[in-house]
């Protein structure tokens, strides 16, 4: 095998690899959040919570538990979509974690969209690629040592 038969070979396999991981870590994502609700789920505890901030990554929240305690979930509160800054709003968290908690009402079905439309995306972008490095390399000409030495009779 040549340099350039290789190469063909190597940027298939780098593009199905990143596209298969993308999928693997949305699917990990999906199942993270799964296994959140079902720990806020199991030890529910409910509150009225103050947005502090809301950025591109997390939104913080503050609120009070029964006993007394402020939280403020240094990750930030899940399924946070149209919060503002100074808003209240109600949340639901992990009695035995207060550190996990999501705004009441919401779940991980919230994720499907995005992490769908990601793995969609990714396969589309991954299967455009496969098919230009398959064009590219069917129309690529031999190169001298591929070709067959001319057939010459003998007289």
């Amino acid at each position: 095998m040549t340099k350039t038969e290789g190469r063909p070979r190597i940027l298939r396999r780098v593009v199905l690899g990143a596209a298969a991981l993308i999928t693997v870590v949305c699917v990990g994502l999906l199942f993270a959040a799964i296994r959140n609700d079902e720990a806020i789920t199991s030890h529910l505890g409910a509150a009225n919570a103050e947005v502090d901030s809301v950025s591109w990554d997390r939104t913080i929240i503050r609120f009070d538990t029964p006993d007394g305690i402020v939280h403020i979930p240094a990750n930030g509160v899940l399924y946070p979509g149209g919060l503002v800054a100074g808003a209240l709003v109600r949340i639901e968290y992990d009695t035995g974690n207060p550190e996990l908690a999501r705004v009441a009402g919401r779940s991980a079905t919230l994720t499907l969209l995005p992490l769908g439309t990601t793995i969609l995306g990714t396969w589309a972008v991954a299967i455009g690629l496969l098919w230009l490095l398959r064009h590219r390399t069917r129309r690529m000409p031999p190169t001298p040592a591929e070709r067959e030495p001319a057939m010459t009779a003998k007289p």
